[in-house]
């Protein structure tokens, strides 16, 4: 990330980055039981090549997407907006590399990555900036490399609610509409996924969640 990024950054500091700063480690113990995420992890890994680097946005505490690749030999960089999460994830995966960086405005080399993921780390960013990321994230990926998502598949624009105990202002898609943003940002949809999750916390409900894996094309 330049200098520029980081400036820039500092003027726009994301909504999300207060969230996750207050919830820390109670974020990974709701979500730990997520069979669907790990499942979404496991369809990644039998199509990755050994030592393949790995782009994880909205990192978080690092597991256990970032803690998983690495523990299977890939070469993980983590981002986050939240200086909490990035601190936790450097302690509790040594073996990935953590930034702190906001993925709507960090400059992501093309190609330079065999996979990137962002699991339900596009939620607090308007349809536009999580079009612009999805597409972001394709050109990030070289020809042939695999792009893991996961979203909540709901028809909702700028909602206010309640994540966890915190207020959160939430944007996202109906599954189809995800799905057509995905295939329009270049990627072919390998796996559509679809499930219900409720977090382990006293103040979480169920939640629709939807995990797609999508390939760039071969040149």
């Amino acid at each position: 990330m330049t200098e520029e990024d980081r400036r820039t950054e500092e003027g726009r500091r994301a909504p999300a980055a207060v969230v996750f700063d207050a919830l820390g480690l109670d974020y990974e113990r709701a979500f730990a039981g997520s069979a669907p995420h790990r499942a979404s992890l496991g369809r990644l890994l039998e199509l990755l090549a050994p030592g393949s680097r790995v782009l994880d946005v909205g990192s978080g505490t690092g597991r256990p997407t970032a803690g998983t690749l690495a523990e299977a030999g890939h070469r993980v960089v983590g981002v986050d907006v939240s200086p909490v999460m990035v601190e936790l994830a450097a302690r509790q995966v040594p073996g990935a590399e953590f930034r702190l960086a906001d993925i709507r405005v960090a400059t992501v080399p093309e190609a330079s990555f065999d996979a990137a993921c962002a699991y339900f780390s596009l939620l607090q960013m308007t349809r536009a900036e999580q079009a612009a990321v999805v597409a972001k994230l394709a050109r990030a990926v070289r020809p042939g490399g695999l792009v893991a998502l996961a979203t909540v598949p709901l028809d909702v624009e700028d909602v206010e609610g309640v994540f966890m105990g915190q207020p959160v202002r939430v944007t996202s898609f109906a599954a189809e509409a995800f799905t057509g943003l995905v295939s329009g940002a270049g990627l072919t949809v390998l796996s559509e996924e679809h499930g219900v999750f409720t977090p382990a916390h006293p103040e979480a409900v169920p939640e629709p969640h939807l995990f797609v894996l999508a390939r760039r094309a071969a040149r």
